[in-house]
């Protein structure tokens, strides 16, 4: 890899398009407002920071009776849940940013409002911001104990303020989608839901701690970077490979834009619940937008593994229908490509 002349920072295109799974030692990553870093993968983890993290969690509580207003669930303070907006009757939503982000990173107002656009729910954004912040490799390091400790926060909350777990719902997106994935196992892959938006691929292909089928009754993936910022390989009992699961997305020129259109396509499937899949032989099949098999719908919140609506674990679907999502003031927009 070259150098330049100047100094140690190395050429590597901003489009990663020279970036290869494991053997490659810088990618370009974007943080939760799109301004891209180069990070490099050998760089030493803050250990200290490590040791710190899911205590710093911060479990920001959105409903419709406050939109746009978190109130604060601390956990262990059973008052902050009295005091609260929380409704054992409702069902919950839990949403986790990734990599160099934090509670107010775009991504959780788009989802957040679409939620509570077609349910009345409760809606928790988690804040992890003290780790997420992070050099990569420490926030990476860090992702197993933010996640336990988000499974022991969902724990105390259902135990002390009520709830079901058959209507729980874990999304996380990059980084996210492996906290919620370490979550729901702490909690003993009780939430009925959990879905991973282009989880994070860089260091985390084949780890045991990545996002995977024991998080939840059913847990999904959608991949729009996979190879590069996001896994390509299947990983969940449902993986949806929206044109093909790889960048360009469309209207998308370079890898991090593809990235976060996962988040994007998540939010729109929320209100409209329009993007069908279909179901794929092999991972060549959805690579190469040839599967022909019976349709299921990505984000399709009445799926179960273990009830009589998913027909088989373990699917890959390509994704058709991909022309348009929802832009963050949650009006519909094309994405020309």
């Amino acid at each position: 890899m070259g150098i330049c002349a100047g100094g140690a920072i190395p050429i590597v295109p901003g489009d990663n398009s020279n970036y290869v799974e494991g053997e490659s030692r810088y990618i370009w990553m974007p943080d939760g407002d799109g301004k891209l870093h180069l990070v490099d993968l050998h760089e030493p983890a803050d250990e200290e920071a490590i040791a710190r993290n899911g205590a710093n969690n911060q479990y920001w509580l959105f409903t419709r009776q406050n939109p746009n207003n978190a109130q604060i669930i601390v956990n262990g303070n059973s008052n902050s849940i009295r005091n609260s907006n929380y409704r054992a009757n409702r069902g919950l939503k839990v949403i986790v940013h990734g990599w160099n982000s934090n509670g107010n990173s775009a991504m959780n107002p788009l989802i957040t409002s679409a939620f509570l656009a077609v349910q009345d729910v409760n809606v928790i954004v988690v804040d992890w911001r003290s780790l997420a912040n992070s050099n990569y490799i420490t926030a990476s390091n860090g992702v197993p104990g933010i996640g336990q400790h988000l499974g022991n926060f969902l724990v105390w909350l259902i135990n002390t303020g009520g709830g079901n777990w058959n209507n729980v719902h874990l999304v996380g997106f990059s980084l996210g989608a492996h906290v919620v994935g370490n979550a729901g196992r702490q909690a003993g892959g009780r939430p009925a839901r959990v879905t991973g938006l282009d989880p994070a691929g860089p260091r985390w292909g084949g780890n045991s701690n990545a996002l995977n089928r024991n998080a939840g009754q059913y847990v999904e993936a959608i991949h729009t970077d996979g190879g590069r910022l996001g896994i390509f390989d299947r990983i969940a009992d449902g993986d949806f490979y929206p044109n093909g699961g790889r960048s360009p997305q469309p209207g998308c020129s370079n890898s991090d834009c593809s990235h976060g259109r996962a988040p994007d396509l998540f939010a729109s499937s929320v209100r409209t619940n329009h993007f069908v899949g279909r179901q794929c032989s092999n991972i060549q099949q959805a690579q190469n937008n040839q599967c022909s098999g019976s349709a299921l719908n990505m984000g399709n919140a009445v799926i179960s593994k273990r009830g009589p609506q998913y027909p088989h674990g373990g699917d890959l679907c390509q994704v058709e229908s991909l022309d348009y999502a929802l832009d963050p003031d949650g009006l519909s927009k094309e994405f020309n490509g």
